[in-house]
Parts: structure tokens; sequence; C-alpha cells
């Protein structure tokens, strides 16, 4: 009799587990595993897809798990979006200007002086350039769709040596910046590489650049650039680029559809994550550099002559470059429109 009161016991203990889980799950679905290939460290950059993760696991009761491999374990940085090609794994984050042919109408975020003076005119004009037909058409290429953005921050840069106190002082130097700011720092006589994140501190440190251009302050930091350069940009803002969470879209399209309902719902929180680990990092980083580095400011006249060489030009060259394959004009339109402006 004990016997079988003991196995009634823990066949009822077992259930009560079994229903406490369910409970915990908020979306009650299968067991499932899916890979994101990341580059680098944990940094403020990978806050969202961390959140993405996260929420996931918490509200599935561990059901559907996101592993998030960092350092480049699943594929090179400039070889994610050919991995979510062939789905080697389920998702991944890339940028745009480690491979521009590959994403031409996506470059159209690396164009200088676009109209992000907020965090909220960031998020409504990334948000509208994913959605443009021309940019899901050439992620779709690549078997990928756009889930969120990495809502990166405008670009300052640091660089070693004699400080560029007026815009002269850029003709000669080798600054790595890619997409049209790179074109825009070339208006200003610099020599422009694309060098991947990675690559930069050697770079600096060896001489064969002479400053990096990253978004404020996080990267350079997460990067330790600032242990080998002498001084910083602060206020020349010439832009910034893209590089978004991406989903391969055959694997989304094999979710149920409470995952994919989940993925919907968990979006604004992901975005908020990401741009509060930007806002959180700046005020650690901002006064470290001031004490560390020589703080470069620019007038408002040099800044309103930097933007009149550079600005509208370089995204003009950029239109008639891509008119022919997209409507280019169309997309840089929508991007001033997003936050209520005229091009």
């Amino acid at each position: 009799m004990k016997t079988i009161f003991k196995g009634m016991l823990a066949a009822g203990t077992a259930l009560a587990l079994l229903a406490g889980s369910a409970q915990a799950a908020e979306v009650v679905g299968p067991k499932l595993k899916w890979d994101i290939s990341l580059w680098g460290k944990p940094r403020a950059f990978t806050a969202g897809v961390e959140k993405l993760s996260a929420l996931v696991k918490d509200k599935t009761g561990g059901h559907w798990e996101i592993n998030l491999h960092y350092g480049a374990a699943l594929s090179k940085s400039r070889e994610n979006l050919d991995g979510i090609a062939i789905d080697a794994f389920q998702g991944a984050m890339f940028c745009n200007f480690y491979h521009p042919k590959k994403t031409p109408a996506l470059m159209v975020l690396t164009m200088p002086f676009l109209p992000m003076s907020s965090w909220e005119d960031n998020q409504k004009i990334r948000d509208t350039v994913y959605a443009h037909p021309a940019v899901k058409k050439e992620l779709a290429k690549w078997n990928a769709m756009a889930y969120v953005s990495s809502y990166l921050p405008q670009y300052e840069l640091l660089g070693k040596g004699k400080a560029p106190t007026e815009l002269a002082d850029w003709k000669g130097m080798t600054v790595r910046a890619g997409g049209g700011l790179g074109k825009a720092m070339k208006v200003l006589g610099a020599t422009p590489t694309s060098s991947s994140a990675t690559e930069v501190y050697t770079g600096v440190q060896q001489g064969t650049m002479n400053a990096a251009a990253f978004p404020f302050t996080y990267a350079h930091v997460a990067y330790k650039i600032h242990e080998v350069t002498d001084w910083y940009t602060a206020n020349l803002s010439p832009g910034t680029s893209d590089c978004p969470v991406i989903f391969s879209a055959s694997a989304h399209k094999s979710l149920p559809l409470q995952y994919k309902k989940l993925l919907t719902d968990i979006r604004p929180a992901v975005v908020k994550a990401q741009i509060q680990a930007y806002i959180d990092i700046d005020k650690k980083n901002v006064p470290m550099l001031k004490e560390k580095l020589k703080e470069v400011r620019y007038s408002d006249e040099t800044l309103a002559s930097f933007r009149k060489a550079a600005g509208k030009p370089v995204i003009e060259k950029w239109i008639a470059d891509n008119q022919g394959s997209f409507d280019a004009r169309g997309l840089v339109h929508s991007i001033f429109a997003a936050v209520g402006k005229s091009y």
C-alpha cells in the first residue's frame, strides 16, 4: 500500500511540474533550436539580439532556444549573408558596407548626413528602409529577411598622430570608413578603407591607417581603438551605416504561427534594449575619452561647409549609380519623409 501511495505521489508531483512548466510558458510550442552568427564579443551592439534570445527562451518556457555564437565561430563577419543563403544557420548580423554589391539598396543607410537627429528618427528611418520593396527584394535573393536594426548611432573618428582640427587636415589621411561615409571623407581628401572592425586596432597601431570611423562611442571602446589613438572627433557626425539582425526566410517560414507572432510581439522590447545599451555605455565612455584623448570639435560654419560639399553631392552620385537597378531616388525620399522632412 505504501508503495502504491509513493507511486501516486511521484506521479502527482511530475504532473504538477509539467503543469507549472506549461503555465510558465506564455507561448506553447515545439522544442526548437536556432543559431545566430555574430562576430566580436558581447557588447552594446549585441544587446538587441541578446534580448531577443532571452525573451524567446523565457516566453516559450525554454522550448525555443536561440543560441548566440560570438567571435565569428560560425562564419566570418563578411560571409554571414552567404551563410543565411545556404541555411548554414537561422540568423545573423551583417554590415552593409562589408559587401556593398550584395545589398546595394541597403547601402542608402551609409549616405552622409541623413536626418537622424534623435533615436526616434533613427528608428523610423531604418524601419522605413527595411519595409521598402527594393530592400526586401535584394535581401530575399539571399534567403534573408530583416528582423530588426542594430540602430547604430552616428559615427565619429578616433585617430593617431596630429589631430585634424581643420577640415583641410584630413587630406592624405587613410581612414577606415565605408559606403557613403567613406565617400564623404574622400571629399575631404582622405583615402577611405573598409577594413572589418576586428582589423582596425592593428591597422591603427601599425600605422597603415590614421583614423577609424565607428559608431560613437560603443564600438571604439569595444574594439579598444582608444588604446592606440591620440584624439577623437566629438561633433563631426558624418553619418552611420547599417548592421541588421536578419533571419533565414526559409527558417522563419517553417516556424509555427505562435512563434512568428512571438517575434513580432517582442520586437519593441528588443529595440528598446538595443538603443538603451548605447545610451548607457556613452555615460561611461564619454568621460573616459575626454580624460584620455584630445577632443576635436568643429565650428558650425565648418560643419556647414562639410555638409554642403559631402552631403547632397554624395547622395546624388549614389542615386545616379543605382537608379537603373531600383528606385534609388524614391528610397532616399522615403527616408526624409519618414521623419517629416523633404529631401
